[in-house]
């Protein structure tokens, strides 16, 4: 069954956060780090204050609800998803998939963008949000990508899209590998550095330059994806007890991996930071959406020689985004037939740019529709 789900947290589950906002311990660092060392203690200071004084959680609340949200089950799983039909005659069923650190609330904003052309199916990985929080130890791309494929039959879609960005590019890649003949096209913001198609040629001066680039920014850069992959339960303790230490984390990854120039509030207001922090601490998902690396740590976007994914293909490439391989190498295992240079933008496309990226999404689509009408094949 599909059922309408509404968000309604009890209020003593706020009232506990705001508690132990209050009881923080915190460190006795003064000094202003710049963001360097991490999470600078000055900013999370006036955040911190702004979460247990001014945070309004009811108006995410209403604001969640005022989409259509459903829960369903699939493989003895719940899965939570927004599911917004577009009033045009024929249109594009699109799935959706987010990443990590971030959730179904980025996509928030470019749903008016896309409701005229599209249906849009956006749901919450399991383990993450309203979602199923408990998941196999090497739950992967591919697991999620089956249940995603469920998930649109059940609605009734045999062909549709997808789009994704960060953990949602990988599963958006597997579904395409695993399901070819339902999807119609596939738009990405992301590539995992995990991907390696069966054709690449490492020698080649522009790979090399960019696993040169990648191995430092993972020097500088990768740690979390580290912990993450090989002990995340250790890691999930202490993010699970302490709003503020999962404040910390998350929010470090916002401030570094988006177009800000240097205030990361030119990119996220305080609500939408906290808002995507406050669904992590009430869903308590930490654990298993961090989890989630260790099972795609098992499985990397590595293809065979048959996993050339003939799907066609649209990039939107951010010049703010964290490390992603050369168009040509990406070439080797996708189909590329649409890619955009933006002008501006990182890694969370959808709060950070939603007006360019529906635009690239919307002309890759038409792009796609008019490939296919007759005498245009």
């Amino acid at each position: 069954m599909i059922k309408e789900f509404k968000i309604n947290i009890p209020q003593p589950k706020i009232d506990d956060l705001k508690e132990r906002i209050k009881k923080t311990r915190w460190l006795d660092e003064t000094e202003n780090s710049d963001w360097k060392l991490g999470t600078e203690i000055n900013y999370l200071k006036e955040l911190s204050d702004y979460w247990e004084s001014e945070f309004n959680w009811r108006k995410i609340e209403d604001k969640i609800n005022s989409f259509p949200n459903y829960i369903t089950e699939i493989d003895n799983l719940k899965v939570h998803f927004l599911y917004i039909k577009s009033d045009r005659e024929n249109s594009i069923p699109l799935l959706i998939t987010h990443g990590w650190p971030g959730s179904f609330l980025e996509m928030l904003k470019i749903i008016p963008l896309l409701k005229d052309e599209f249906d849009l199916v956006i749901p919450s990985i399991i383990g993450f949000g309203f979602s199923e929080n408990k998941l196999k130890n090497d739950a992967d791309y591919g697991f999620v990508a089956d249940i995603w494929h469920k998930l649109m039959v059940k609605l009734g879609y045999q062909n549709y899209g997808l789009q994704g960005g960060d953990l949602g590019a990988g599963i958006s890649i597997r579904l395409a590998q695993k399901h070819p003949e339902n999807i119609i096209g596939m738009h990405l913001n992301y590539i995992s550095d995990s991907y390696k198609p069966y054709s690449a040629e490492e020698n080649n001066n522009e790979v090399k330059e960019y696993q040169e680039y990648l191995k430092n920014w993972n020097e500088k850069e990768g740690a979390y994806a580290i912990i993450q992959s090989t002990k995340p339960l250790s890691l999930a303790y202490g993010l699970n007890n302490s709003p503020i230490g999962l404040c910390a984390w998350i929010l470090e990854k916002f401030n570094a991996w988006s177009d800000n120039n240097g205030n990361i509030e030119n990119c996220f207001s305080k609500d939408e930071l906290l808002a995507n922090i406050s669904l992590y601490w009430f869903t308590k998902t930490i654990y298993s959406s961090i989890k989630f690396y260790h099972g795609i740590s098992l499985s990397p976007l590595v293809f065979k020689e048959t996993d050339f994914i003939n799907v066609p293909v649209g990039y939107a490439k951010f010049p703010k985004e964290i490390p992603i391989p050369p168009r040509k190498y990406i070439e080797k295992g996708l189909n590329i037939v649409h890619w955009t240079e933006m002008p501006k933008g990182g890694h969370f496309a959808a709060l950070e740019q939603p007006e360019l990226l529906v635009s690239d999404l919307k002309a890759f689509f038409r792009k796609i529709e008019k490939s296919t009408m007759p005498n245009n094949v």
